[in-house]
């Protein structure tokens, strides 16, 4: 503001420096307002809100770790999908194995049926480990972690068991026991084995074995050994073995369906942390373009009024010519 006597003098006009600084103030303050309404944020920089960029940039950060963990989930739901896919294949070739054994158990059949019969259950049983082989399903249970979530604290665990031909009727004792020949406990002259890594007689020939175990039926010794052959009570007791191996199966299928659940609800709960903190985020750092245009309208009058000032204020100095006698 200028002083008594100030309007006096010429060569410093006081007025029209006030003017001035008034004008640039507003220019400034116009130009910030132009640059949120361009950018669309109310904190371009550290120094416009210190305090709000800080807490900004964590609320973002953790939006980018939440939204990272959300993938992981989906893409892990996404793996269980495949896997229940394996999972419904291999149930549907022991129900096949199971029917086959069924049929074969029944006396009508006669020795040639039966070896016939043999042969698609053992083929069947290849088909189970080609679907064991895959990479998703692992040779032995393996837990696997999910990072589920922004801290170290997030995460899930899923284990996936094997599923094959061994594990299914009899890795582990958890079934079908075999012995060190790959014979099952029980079944003394082995007319009915799961072998594993090496070589078992089938079907009067030799065979070299899967180290997921393969499904054998002996029908005779060759080299005027003694000769057995698996017969109708051996596939009778055979149905009950598949039953229980359904049975493994369906363990680990229903531990599967509670994984894709709990994968389910963390989606969810990362979708809604998402969209809180990410709201969090935008009350801080976005412009409302309603309140800021409103405020850029004030700008620009104010910003006329004050060049309509300087352009009077640079005009007083000329009342001094009165003094002159002008």
């Amino acid at each position: 503001m200028a002083s008594f006597g100030d309007f006096n003098r010429v060569n410093t006009n006081v007025t029209a420096l006030s003017a001035q600084l008034s004008l640039n103030k507003i220019n400034s303050e116009l130009g910030d307002s132009r640059l949120k309404l361009s950018t669309g944020k109310r904190i371009n920089s550290a120094e416009d809100n210190s305090a709000g960029y800080a807490i900004a940039t964590k609320l973002n950060s953790r939006v980018k770790g939440l939204e990272q963990a959300l993938q992981n989930v989906s893409d892990a739901k996404s793996m269980l999908g495949v896997i229940e896919g394996c999972y419904n294949s291999i149930m549907d070739n022991l129900i096949e194995i199971k029917n086959l054994a069924i049929q074969a158990a029944n006396d009508s059949l006669n020795q040639d049926d039966r070896t016939l019969i043999a042969h698609q259950i053992h083929s069947l049983g290849e088909e189970i480990n080609n679907i064991a082989n895959d990479d998703l399903l692992p040779t032995s249970s393996t837990a696997m972690l999910i990072q589920s979530g922004d801290t170290i604290e997030d995460t899930f665990s899923i284990n996936l068991a094997a599923v094959d031909v061994l594990n299914l009727f009899g890795g582990n004792a958890k079934n079908l026991d075999v012995d060190s020949d790959g014979v099952l406990v029980g079944d003394a002259v082995g007319k009915l084995a799961i072998v594993v890594n090496g070589d078992h007689i089938e079907h009067g020939g030799n065979t070299a074995n899967d180290d997921r175990g393969e499904i054998e039926f002996v029908f005779n010794y060759p080299n005027g050994m003694m000769q057995v052959a698996v017969d109708s009570a051996d596939f009778n007791s055979m149905i009950s073995h598949v039953d229980e191996a359904i049975g493994v199966l369906n363990t680990h299928i229903n531990e599967l369906g509670i994984n894709q659940r709990s994968l389910s609800s963390k989606e969810e709960n990362l979708t809604q942390a998402i969209t809180a903190n990410s709201a969090a985020h935008s009350r801080i750092m976005d412009t409302d373009f309603a309140k800021e245009q409103s405020n850029s309208i004030r700008l620009q009058i104010l910003q006329q009024t004050a060049t309509a000032a300087l352009s009077q204020a640079n005009m007083g100095p000329q009342a001094v010519l009165g003094f002159l006698g002008q």
